[in-house]
């Protein structure tokens, strides 16, 4: 049996973690004749016992989850570098990674839907809100109106055509993929320490002709306790500076021998 790897950057999320378990828990169940949910958990410097009530939960019912800790906070780019590096010995050929937001805001019931697309020879599948029949729903309409601004300055400026959401961390992958990238880039894959971190994930699948594609995904803030963390002017910045790693990204795929797809 395959194993499907869940990887969650956490950073304080108590009032969260609780529904996150359960949800987690609830996918095991469902998919339990065809793989094996393993949680990692990267607790990025949080103050409030996050990982540890994980723990706590996932003891009581029975769930895979290893906790790996940063003991300051290091930003989500970080921490989902440090979970890809902790995989690198335990992927096999045919295993699958989820990427999810530790708040709630990735709905976990589309996890068959991207399977299924996985299925039909995909490497990568991105949840999206700006698919036909996805949205950003409970959030104020300057935030909204903001996101999907950046989102299409940032594809427009790092040649990222084609791919409708460019930031999402909601993402299923082939083991295989991940396996290629960190062959090419290092074995934590993501440099950046931002909530860029994505988008140079995205730049350096289509430098390697790595096959995306998409599922709508209706995204609701309502689902979390607490605010975002993402400081928008700041991730902006983060934006701009992949412009000037580019150059280097693409090289290193060249010199692997990938073309762009």
């Amino acid at each position: 049996m395959t194993t499907l790897f869940v990887l969650v950057p956490v950073l304080n999320e108590i009032g969260n973690i609780a529904q996150l378990m359960n949800s987690l828990k609830a996918l095991s169940v469902e998919l339990k004749d065809q793989h094996d949910v393993e949680v990692i958990l990267i607790d990025d410097g949080s103050r409030d016992g996050t990982g540890g009530l994980a723990q706590r939960l996932a003891n009581e019912s029975n769930q895979k989850l290893s906790v790996l800790r940063h003991e300051v906070n290091q930003g989500p780019g970080k921490a989902f570098a440090t979970g890809f590096q902790h995989l690198t010995p335990l992927l096999g050929e045919n295993d699958i990674v989820l990427t999810i937001e530790g708040d709630n805001t990735s709905r976990i019931e589309l996890v068959k839907q991207m399977l299924t697309r996985l299925q039909e020879g995909f490497d990568v599948i991105f949840a999206s809100p700006y698919m036909y029949g996805g949205g950003i729903i409970n959030t104020s309409a300057y935030r909204v109106f903001l996101s999907s601004m950046a989102n299409l300055f940032v594809k427009e400026l790092l040649g990222l055509q084609g791919i409708l959401t460019v930031s999402s961390f909601f993402r299923l992958y082939r083991s295989s993929a991940l396996i290629r990238m960190q062959n090419t880039y290092g074995t934590k894959i993501i440099e950046r320490r931002g909530f860029e971190c994505m988008v140079e994930m995205a730049m350096k699948m289509v430098n390697m002709g790595i096959t995306i594609s998409e599922v709508p995904l209706l995204l609701d803030t309502k689902a979390r306790v607490g605010r975002s963390r993402m400081n928008v002017m700041k991730t902006i910045i983060g934006y701009l500076g992949l412009w000037s790693l580019k150059r280097k990204w693409l090289t290193q795929a060249s010199q692997r021998g990938w073309n762009r797809g």
